[in-house]
This record gives C-alpha cells, sequence and structure tokens, in this order.
C-alpha cells in the first residue's frame, strides 16, 4: 500500500453528502429460522453470479467515466486496473448480504463498486516496484508497466477518494446513518487497521525468520480479509440487519476472508501462472512466508476448509436466505485462480 493523506475535509464532504439523503423506514427481516439445512439452500453459484456480474460491470464502467479531456489520462489508468476482470467478490458478497435482509440490488451497488474500487486501488499499490514489483496482474500487465509508476500512484489514490464520493452520492433508499456508517466503514478498512497495516505488517515480515502462524493470522486478518467483512456488513446494513445481524455476517466474512488468504497461499503452489494471471510461485521465490510454508500442504487445505465450515455456521439461522453467501464460502476454497 501507498501512504494516503486523509484531510478533515474530505470527509466533512462525504458527511454532508451522505446527511442529504431523507430518512426512509427500513422494511423488516422475516423471522429467521433456527436451524440451516444445507441441501435446501443449494443454488447454482454460476447462475447466481451471471445475474450479478452484468450489472456490476456496467456500474464500474459507468463510475470512471472522464467528463473533461483534462482527467482521461488517469481516468483511462483507472478504468485499466477496475475493469481487469476479476471474480468481484467483493461486489457479490455485498449485494447478497443486502438482499438476504430483504434490501435490494440498487441500494446496495453504489457500496459494491466502492468495494472494488478500494480493492483495485489496493492491487495497483501492491504491484509497485516499491511493493511487491509486480508485472502482471490478471494475465495483464500491471498499472504501472503501461503508465508509469507517478500515474498508476495517482489512480489507485483516485480509486479510493472517488470510492467515498460514489457511495456518499449515489446511495439512495436508505437513511443518512446508514450512510455514514457505511461509509466509516470503507474508511476504517484501509487505514492502519486495514489494508495499510496489514501491507506494513507483510513487508516487515518478508524473509524475516521467526515469523508466526499469529503474525501471518494479524497480516492477512488486516490486509485481506477486513475488505470482505466490510463487504458483507456493508449489504447487511444497508439491508435493514440488526446489529446482532450485522455481528453474525462479519464473522461469517472474516472467516471467509482468512479462508481466501489460505487458498490463494495454496494456489501460488498449485497453480500455474497462465491459470493464475500472475506470476505463480513467487512467495516461495522471495522466501514469503504463507500459510503453506508454516503449515505444509495438506494442513493449509484443511484449515481453509474448516473456516469455511465455521463461516457457514455462522449463517445458520437465516436459512435459505443465505444460500448465495453459502454458495460463495464453498467457492472460496473450491477455485482454480
Amino acid at each position: 500500500m501507498a501512504r494516503f493523506t486523509y484531510r478533515a475535509a474530505l470527509l466533512a464532504v462525504l458527511l454532508q453528502s451522505a446527511a442529504a439523503f431523507a430518512p426512509v423506514k427500513l422494511p423488516v427481516s422475516p423471522p429467521a429460522s433456527t436451524a440451516l439445512n444445507v441441501a435446501s439452500t443449494a443454488i447454482s453459484l454460476d447462475e447466481y453470479l451471471q445475474s450479478k456480474i452484468g450489472p456490476i460491470e456496467a456500474a464500474l464502467e459507468a463510475s470512471v467515466k472522464s467528463r473533461i479531456p483534462q482527467t482521461d489520462k488517469i481516468c483511462e489508468s483507472m478504468a485499466y486496473s477496475l475493469m481487469a476482470g476479476g471474480k468481484r467478490i467483493r461486489p457479490v458478497l455485498c449485494i447478497a448480504a443486502c438482499e438476504m435482509f430483504g434490501g435490494s440490488q440498487e441500494t446496495a451497488m453504489p457500496t459494491a463498486v466502492a468495494l472494488e474500487m478500494i480493492h483495485t486501488m489496493s492491487l495497483i499499490h501492491d504491484d509497485l516496484p516499491s511493493m511487491d514489483n509486480d508485472d502482471m496482474r490478471r494475465g495483464k500487465p500491471t498499472n504501472h508497466v503501461i503508465y508509469g509508476e507517478d500515474v498508476a500512484i495517482l489512480a489507485g489514490d483516485s480509486l479510493l477518494s472517488t470510492s467515498f464520493e460514489h457511495v456518499a452520492r449515489h446511495t439512495k433508499g436508505v437513511s443518512a446513518d446508514k450512510i455514514v456508517d457505511v461509509i466509516a466503514r470503507l474508511g476504517a478498512s484501509v487505514g492502519a487497521e486495514g489494508l495499510a497495516g496489514g501491507q506494513v505488517m507483510d513487508l516487515e515480515c518478508e524473509a524475516k525468520p521467526g515469523t508466526t502462524l499469529d503474525d501471518l493470522k494479524w497480516i492477512h486478518i488486516h490486509k485481506t480479509a477486513t475488505l470482505l467483512q466490510v463487504a458483507v456488513a456493508s449489504g447487511a446494513v444497508l439491508g435493514g440487519a440488526t446489529p446482532e445481524e450485522v455481528e453474525a455476517c462479519e464473522k461469517f466474512a472474516m472467516d471467509i476472508g482468512l479462508a481466501f488468504q489460505v487458498a490463494d497461499d495454496i494456489l501460488d503452489v498449485t497453480a500455474s501462472t497462465e491459470d493464475l494471471g500472475k506470476t505463480a510461485g513467487k512467495d516461495e521465490a522471495t522466501d514469503k512466508t504463507t500459510y503453506v510454508k508454516l503449515l505444509g500442504l495438506e494442513e493449509s487445505k484443511k484449515y481453509a476448509r474448516e473456516l469455511i465450515d465455521e463461516a457457514k455456521e455462522c449463517l445458520a439461522p437465516f436459512g435459505d436466505r443465505a444460500a448465495p453467501l453459502l454458495a460463495i464460502a464453498d467457492f472460496i476454497v473450491d477455485r482454480k485462480n
């Protein structure tokens, strides 16, 4: 992660924008079931994703359109990485959580877009020579290879600031306090107790002897799991979940976030560069501490599955309404790239 400067004026503008929305009465969640019938919640994840990806891609593309000629280059750089593909896990999680509590895709979409902007910013900055020094991402040259380090840094910064603006300006149908809640969650996910802190710890532990499993967990809670947690929790907030329901969603998302990183570490040693769309085997080449390095391949696979099983238990009270989130949880450990 690059260094970011947060100004009080920006937050003030965001809060003013959020406050412009009139409170709206939210739908009441239907009664929660007491047990999860896994068989009855089976869905076709492919079909579900097909129904979501089109609207998400359209919203992402519209979010970085240049409005004046002077911004063409930076908007092109932003769009290059934002529209480079990817699984769109974070936007889908946000929408699925919102819908689980009776909210709509339209209500969740601005936050879904913001999440993908923040995630893309982190990838642009992670790939920089001063960080992970990667020249391939999603099967394409990384942003700084195409646009130079200076523009890549600024494109990442612009995606970050635009993410907050996008939520404040475009979220409709919920009260201002919920919009402010989402903005606060997004902001926290990027800072010292989020992506930036996790990345700093990750850099400090590279090739450092004595890195423990607790160190690794701390890194990936903050670097990977936190943004997934914000995706699910924000969707739940926008859908009208109670604080207790949001807490259950946060626990679910923390577990799948850690499982996501364990799966990434496994894929780094089991998949090819062509399958991954980025350099395979780089963790071992740089002597990076990973779950596979500390636990071994088979134990890492077992740990990822345990995390997913634990995560799914958190959604047991929501019954069939949780089916998309449960399917995504399984996908996280079964994916091939």
